[in-house]
This record gives structure tokens, sequence and C-alpha cells, in this order.
């Protein structure tokens, strides 16, 4: 059977969704739901956990392929992939899906020290 797994890695947390190829979602789990509170939340360590976390909870649908969609600049973006196949997933293609900003929004003023 094959899922989507979409990767959200944020400077704070990393989220983890894993759905069918309809979008029905069959697990998530995030750094944050494990009990990791502040820093420790978007270390690779926490981002290999919320994945060991969300395989144990998919694994009763007989997933065996992920496409996995990636967002975000977080520390756990390698640290989750490598984890997903290390969990006996088979990854049928990683994609970014970071968004890009064309210009939009003007940015924060930079910070005086």
């Amino acid at each position: 059977m094959k899922g989507r797994a979409s990767i959200q890695c944020t400077y704070n947390n990393t989220i983890i969704t894993i759905a069918d190829l309809n979008g029905a979602v069959l697990g998530w789990s995030s750094s944050g739901h494990l009990s990791f509170k502040g820093a420790k939340k978007s270390t690779p360590y926490a981002a290999t956990q919320v994945v060991a976390d969300v395989a144990e909870k998919v694994k009763k649908y007989g997933l065996q392929e992920l496409e996995v969609f990636v967002k975000g600049v977080g520390q756990g973006r390698e640290a989750s992939i490598r984890a997903l196949s290390n969990n006996g997933f088979n990854l049928i293609g990683i994609k970014d899906i970071t968004p890009i900003p064309h210009n939009g929004c003007r940015p924060h003023r930079p910070r005086r020290i």
C-alpha cells in the first residue's frame, strides 16, 4: 500500500503526518507531542523519535511505500527522512515544498545589539 508522508520542520518543532493517497490521515506526531520541550523539540534526535512514533501508529494499515514531502528549514529534515527509510518504509520520492516568497511581505527589521 502506498501513502504520503508530510514532514514540516521549523526552527522550533518537527511535525510528521502520514496519509493515504486519497488524503485521509492515518497517523501524525510531533516532537512537542512526545514531551520534548523548548530547544530539544527541534533536534534531529527528536525528529527520529517522531518518525518512530508515527511509524508505530500506521503499522496496522500495512503501508510499505511512501512519497515524502518536506516543508521547512529545521534541523530535523534529513534525520526524519533517514529514519523513515530505517523504519521499513520504501521511499518512492522526496519532494521539497518549502514556500518561497516572490518578493512578498516586507521582512522584519534586523535587531540592533
